[in-house]
């Protein structure tokens, strides 16, 4: 009875060590899923990025461009204003040149 009881606990022993040679391949393959899940993530956070700043600079110059558009539509109405308000100092100058001159030399006359 003693050789079928060690039988059975030398059977026991052995499926337990083929139980922890199990258990430490499924922990050595469980370690190298994470690494491989860590590198994945990374990736996929890299290439993430990168189509965030591209959208991000895409963004910009749209933002860029229409700041230009419309910077450039203000100039081109101040300098339409300028223009016609030069057009009108000059054509009040043409207009009263005459009475200018005259003021001037009654000025100059009554020092």
């Amino acid at each position: 009875m003693t050789q079928v009881a060690e039988s059975k606990v030398t059977e026991v022993i052995k499926t337990l060590n083929v139980l922890e040679g199990d258990l430490d391949s499924l922990t050595g393959k469980v370690v190298d899923m994470k690494k491989q899940l860590n590198v994945k993530t990374l990736s996929e956070i890299d290439t993430l990025l990168e189509k965030i700043r591209e959208m991000a600079t895409k963004e910009a110059e749209v933002i860029i461009n229409a700041a230009k558009e419309k910077a450039n539509s203000e100039s081109v109405k101040i300098v339409q204003e300028g223009d016609s308000k030069l057009a009108e100092i000059e054509s009040n100058t043409d207009a009263n040149f005459d009475d200018m001159v005259k003021h001037v030399v009654s000025t100059i006359l009554k020092a």
